[in-house]
């Protein structure tokens, strides 16, 4: 779902076209993946299947909100399976599926944008990663987010509070996004909060301002506005290997921030899982069966209580440590997919990096709105 690199790295190579894309023009619907109403993949059916301790299930309907009181900004993971080093502004089928598993849910509450971007591909990340050259622009990513940023303020933000919604490649987009255009800017009074997921924002060994961003803090309550929510996500019991990307920072006097949205303390707590009921996609294993006896109609499962989460410090990492609650007395699964997967073997240094979001995606939802609501008392609202 969030990434199919595993994959792609045990493919050949596609043929790179070295005309690049033309930028896009975000006054056009065509350059956008999800804006408001209109049909598109964060419209789409978000129904729930809750499965109990005892094998029961009940559905819950979902309903986009109304009239949402916040907006949300969402910059999507790296996806693409285009053959060129940075991605058309094409919406494929890759783009669609991640909007609707990791940010369709939030229509529930706010209003969501998403700007397609030429994002570094899938085919340039395995180049990379199999010695060759990496050939993508890595700047324009942030140049098309940025231009689509600024397209929503002058077009569709008119004050509104806003929080930034990103994982993995879009949340290092958005990181850098908030550094140069937003950090001692008056658009910082607007930002809710920062959900940057799956990706390193590093921040001092004491402290919870500094590092990769100057001015906004990690978020310590959840009645605490205008600050940054992340982690990376790893098994309990498979914590990060040496050579892990997520967790470590290169910096002096540096570490990457943990916050558990389901404690924002840092401690250990229950969290409220929404998964894909069929798994997480290509480079997982497939998710088989939710529990003895169990059908799961919908698209979505929760399973109350079985995940808990906690920020680790451990080895000069620092991650969202995953446990599952499994009872083999009870009639749900006692293990979960989501480990990266490729040639039949779990590439241990990706950790839970495709379920980094629905791990808490119940806990990021509630965060939200209590920000929200963090935010309009602090604009003297109520």
């Amino acid at each position: 779902m969030s990434i199919t690199l595993a994959l792609a790295l045990m493919a050949p190579a596609a043929t790179a076209s070295a005309s690049p894309a033309p930028a896009p023009d975000y006054r056009q619907d065509a350059a956008w993946l999800c804006r408001p109403g209109r049909t598109d993949a964060c419209a789409d059916n978000q129904d729930v299947t809750s499965v109990a301790t005892d094998g029961r299930t009940q559905v819950e309907r979902f309903k986009q909100a109304d009239e949402p009181a916040y907006d949300c900004f969402y910059v999507y993971p790296t996806v693409s399976n285009d053959p060129t080093p940075n991605s058309d502004m094409e919406i494929g089928p890759e783009e669609r599926r991640v909007a609707y598993a990791q940010v369709g849910r939030f229509t529930g509450q706010c209003r969501v944008f998403a700007p397609m971007y030429r994002q570094v591909t899938l085919t340039a990340l395995r180049s990379a990663m199999q010695g060759q050259a990496l050939a993508a622009d890595r700047a324009m990513p942030l140049e098309d987010v940025t231009a689509a940023w600024q397209d929503y303020l002058a077009r569709d933000n008119q004050g509104r509070g806003v929080v930034l919604i990103g994982h993995s490649q879009g949340s290092g987009v958005l990181k850098a996004l908030i550094a140069k255009s937003i950090e001692g800017r008056p658009v910082q009074k607007q930002i809710i909060s920062a959900m940057l997921i799956g990706t390193n924002v590093a921040v001092p060994k004491d402290a919870v301002v500094g590092g990769d961003l100057k001015q906004m803090p990690i978020c310590t309550s959840s009645s605490q506005s205008g600050c940054v929510v992340s982690y990376v996500t790893f098994r309990k019991d498979a914590p990060p290997p040496a050579n892990s990307r997520f967790g470590k920072s290169p910096g002096e006097g540096l570490r990457v921030a943990c916050t558990n949205p389901a404690d924002l303390t840092g401690q250990r707590a229950v969290s409220d899982a929404i998964f894909t009921s069929g798994g997480p996609g290509d480079s997982a294993q497939p998710m088989t069966a939710w529990g003895e006896g169990v059908t799961v109609a919908t698209p979505f499962v929760r399973t109350p209580g079985l995940i808990a989460t906690e920020c680790v410090s451990q080895d000069g990492f620092d991650y969202l440590a995953v446990t599952v609650n499994g009872d083999p007395a009870d009639a749900r699964t006692d293990t979960i997919t989501g480990d990266v997967v490729a040639g039949g073997s779990v590439l241990k240094d990706w950790g839970l990096h495709l379920i980094d979001m629905p791990v808490a995606m119940g806990d990021l939802l509630r965060l939200a709105d209590s920000q929200a609501d963090a935010w309009r008392r602090q604009q003297g609202g109520k």
